[in-house]
This record gives C-alpha cells, structure tokens and sequence, in this order.
C-alpha cells in the first residue's frame, strides 16, 4: 500500500510542475511579462484578487485570457464605465412572462477568472459591487446569497496616466486585493517579438491558434493550495513579516501604513512562492520578494514626499532594507 505522505508529495510536485509550466505556454501569446504571470498564479493559490496597472497596449486582457486558457478556466471581462449599474455586474431578476415568475439571470462575475477592465472608470456604487464578490465570494440578489465558482479571481485594470473623469478606488477597496501587480512597456527586444509574431499572423483573439492549451486545471490548483497550506513559517518569519509592516507605519514618508490584513497577506503570499520555488519552509528572501506587489497599494504617500518624487516601492524597499533579518 502507497505511504499517504509520498502520494501527498507526488501530487503536491505534479501540481508545481503543471503551473510551472503556465509561463511557457502563456509565453505563446504574451511577451515577457513573466512577473505579472508569478503573481497571477500566486493570487490563485492564495484565493486572493489582483490590480493590475499598466498603460493601454500592454496585454493586461490577453495574459488572462491566456492564463484561463493555459488552466481550462471559464473567464469573462466587464469594461468599466460611468454608466455601468451594479446589476450589470452582479446579476439581476428577470420577469418570465411564461411563467409569470421573476428568475435570476445570473451576471459577469459569475466566472473563475473575471477581468474587471478599467475598475476606476465607474462610480463607486457600481465598484463597491466587487467588495462582496471578492470578499466573501458570493452574490447577494433580493436577499439570496448565491455563491459564485471556485477557483474565483477578480483581476482588475487601472490606467496609471489618465486619470480625468476617473473614480479612484478608496483604500478599504484597494486593501481587498491582495497583489497590486504593475505591467510595463515591453523592452526593445520584447517589443520586436510581438511585431514579428503579428506580421506572421499572430490573432490575439484566437488562443487556440497560437498554440495555447491547457497544461494544468482546477484539480492541480485544489492540489497545490493544500501544499501551500502546509508550507511551514517559522516563528522568526512571521516576526520578521510584523517588523516590516509595522516599520511602515512608523515611516515619515507615509500617512497610512499597512494594517494586520496586509501583513497577513504579505505571510500568505510568501508561502505561496516559497512553494513554487520548491521549498516547503519560508525563508526572508520569500518575504522580500512578494513585499512590493503585496504592500505597495496598502500605504499613502504624504503628499511633500510625494512632490520630491518618492514612490510607494522605494519607501517598501528602503524599509526592507534597514529592517533586521532573521538569521
């Protein structure tokens, strides 16, 4: 008879291996944004939800598109407007003249993988329509709570340049997301590719085409969340973790610092990678490397620092190296 252990430990490396994999194959149809890749797959393991920022043209809809292609994932994008009604995201009731009753059609956000594009684009009405979405992970419609698929992600797009006529998500909104994930202009090199891709023919809206499939699916996800649960954090980690955020709440460069909710976050996130790198303990450098995609949409700038041109990430990175490390 097979040890529970080694079948737990086999599965826990086939599910690695699977997601592993989700970079090569995402690779097909989106260039080097292998970052915005980890951090997706972190969120999943983490049931957490992702703020993606980036300038237009840089692929934000196609790498989730990708993504739930690569993981068989159902997925489903909603364009934020200033006219865009909760309902129109939630879902509504229907009267059936048939049956003269009243059904529930269900909305957008009822999907694995909802891509929330330009989420500071509409009132805050129709944004804190999420808040319950994302938190606790079901739909409230005339008093009934329906709960929405597993694996659920929301992954929503702001435009960091523009900001005329834009609703900007306030901090108990922001602080839902667990990753604030920037997408950047592609290098010179990268850049090139994606032309050479689409003078051969290249259709972002055919996946299929480009040789995308799935190579992992929920059952590896399920699999590599329980491994991930069981990632052991040491007593020193997880002061460590403390330290760092509360060195945020002490700095004179911020007027909000991050509270227990990201510290948690920050700890879950470090686990999450300390797996995927193949280790089933968490070391600082785990911390150090999920600490800005994890805090730096948790702190506000005060506004003389941010006039001499401190940033959130030099604040968090500055604080990552003067507090002490565990040994």
């Amino acid at each position: 008879m097979m040890d529970p252990t080694t079948d737990n430990a086999a599965s826990s490396g086939g599910a690695r291996s699977s997601l592993e994999s989700l970079r090569t194959e995402i690779s097909k149809a989106v260039v080097g944004q292998d970052p915005a890749v980890t951090g997706l797959v972190v969120a999943l393991l983490c049931r957490g939800h992702v703020l993606l920022e980036g300038v237009p043209g840089v692929a934000k809809t196609l790498l989730v598109r990708a993504l739930a292609a690569s993981l068989e994932l159902d997925t489903k994008r909603v364009q934020f407007t200033p006219d865009l009604m909760p309902s129109d995201v939630t879902g509504s009731l229907v009267y059936d003249a048939r049956s003269t009753e009243f059904s529930f059609q269900p909305g957008p956000v009822f999907t694995n993988l909802l891509l929330a594009d330009e989420i500071n684009r509409t009132p805050p009405k129709t944004q804190s329509s999420l808040l319950e979405a994302m938190e606790e992970r079901q739909v409230t419609v005339d008093g009934t709570p329906r709960p929405l698929p597993d694996p659920f992600l929301v992954a929503a797009t702001q435009n960091p340049v523009e900001y005329e006529g834009t609703y900007p998500l306030p901090e108990a909104q922001l602080d839902r997301f667990l990753l604030k994930l920037t997408v950047p202009l592609p290098s010179r090199e990268d850049e090139i590719n994606v032309l050479k891709r689409h003078a051969e023919g290249f259709n972002p809206r055919d996946l299929s085409a480009a040789g995308v499939r799935p190579v992992a699916g929920p059952a590896d996800l399920e699999a590599a969340r329980a491994a991930v649960a069981k990632t052991t954090v040491s007593p020193e980690i997880t002061a460590y973790v403390v330290d760092v955020c509360r060195a945020t709440r002490e700095s004179p460069s911020l007027t909000l610092g991050v509270s227990p909710r990201g510290a948690t976050a920050l700890l879950s996130t470090a686990r999450a990678w300390a797996w995927l790198t193949g280790r089933d303990y968490v070391i600082p450098d785990d911390v150090k490397a999920l600490a800005l995609p994890t805090l730096r949409h948790r702190v506000q700038l005060r506004p003389e620092a941010e006039m001499e041109g401190v940033t959130a990430d030099s604040v968090i990175n500055a604080i990552l190296a003067h507090v002490p490390v565990p040994r």
